[in-house]
């Protein structure tokens, strides 16, 4: 069966498969990497019932015993109560360091899978299969793990590489048409930050999905090969995040993780024009709007700066944002948070 690999090298290498219809071989391409173990196999709600016990038939019949434990979808699952039910959940079943865990679904479970598998036992082998765009092309990849917590998103997590990553892009004919779409604001993402080609392919919304994917997981690779830790960098992968995360935040996860990206993709263009640093708002908001997003913004700058307040890009008194200088050409700018606060009315309020 003929599928892509793309390999990183990071602080655990490991490759990133990605084809049509990986999944009914899953067994046999994880066989050389985890060995024979028992597998704690996490996923949500929507993909058990759809896809569930397909993995485990296939897993079982590759000789694995698997304990599955179900997270209902959405942001909110991704939380710490959840997470300590799945650690004893490993625990009462008896997993040891030689077993591995499963990540079988978006984001949320690929990031709550890994930050457990980062901590249980101080640290034991995880597999992420993604089955959404937005998993396969981001959270699958880069080994950023994390929960939410009250004060804010993904504020509690590690750096923990998977030992491997299996993209079969045949589970996203199921996604419903707003997970798809929220997917795509990260692909957006990958052309406006560093890939102007990518970028023109993306104004045909039906666009080859494998090569696509392909193509925003190497971007990934070669920033995290030179920034594995985030200290420069793998910043530009944030690319409206910081606004988006905020906008997530304070619609309590009601506007999805795409969506609030899109608009602070919107957002950061804006800001760019402010500064003088480019002028794309009206070519980036009128892609997001092909793709069908949502742009407006329901919150004031005061309510956005509070949230942002919060934020992992935040050192002290200053707080760096990605801003795109072209489509294709982004760089980290450092704002003290006042400067921050005062453009920020000036585009929102």
């Amino acid at each position: 069966m003929p599928y892509k690999t793309i390999h990183v090298e990071a602080s655990r290498s490991y490759d990133i498969l990605i084809g049509n219809d990986i999944l009914s071989k899953a067994g046999e391409i994880i066989g050389p990497i985890v060995g024979n173990c028992r597998l704690g196999l996490l996923t949500d709600s929507t993909v058990d019932k759809l896809y569930g016990k397909r993995l485990t038939d296939i897993l079982t019949a590759s000789g694995y015993t698997i304990h599955k434990y179900v997270i209902p979808s959405g942001e909110a699952s991704k939380c710490a109560d959840n997470l300590l039910k799945f650690l004893n959940f490993l625990a009462e079943h008896h997993l040891t360091r030689s077993d591995a865990i499963i990540a079988f679904g978006g984001g949320v479970v690929g990031d709550m899978a890994g930050l457990a598998a980062a901590l249980y036992l101080r640290g034991v082998k995880y597999v992420q299969i993604p089955t959404t765009l937005l998993a396969a092309v981001d959270s699958s990849v880069g080994g950023k793990t994390a929960i939410d917590i009250p004060a804010g998103k993904n504020l509690v997590g590690a750096f923990y590489q998977p030992s491997i990553v299996c993209c079969d892009t045949k589970l996203m004919d199921t996604l419903a048409p707003e997970v798809y779409r929220d997917g795509c604001a990260e692909v957006i993402k990958y052309g406006i930050i560093l890939d102007k080609n990518l970028y023109a392919t993306l104004k045909t919304p039906q666009f080859d999905r494998e090569s696509v994917v392909a193509r925003c997981v190497e971007i990934k690779r070669d920033v995290v090969q030179q920034d594995e830790f985030d200290n420069g960098l793998r910043g530009l992968l944030n690319y409206g995040h910081t606004f988006g995360h905020a906008i997530e935040k304070l619609s309590n996860f009601e506007v999805s993780h795409g969506s609030a990206v899109a608009k602070g993709m919107l957002i950061a263009a804006r800001l760019a024009n402010l500064c003088s640093l480019s002028n794309i708002t009206k070519e980036v908001e009128e892609l997001l709007t092909m793709y069908g997003f949502d742009l407006s913004c329901n919150y004031s700058a005061d309510e956005l700066f509070a949230s942002i307040l919060s934020d992992k890009k935040r050192r002290g008194d200053n707080i760096t944002i990605v801003l795109p200088y072209s489509i294709g050409d982004c760089r980290l700018v450092t704002f003290t948070i006042e400067e921050l606060h005062d453009k920020l009315k000036k585009i929102l309020d």
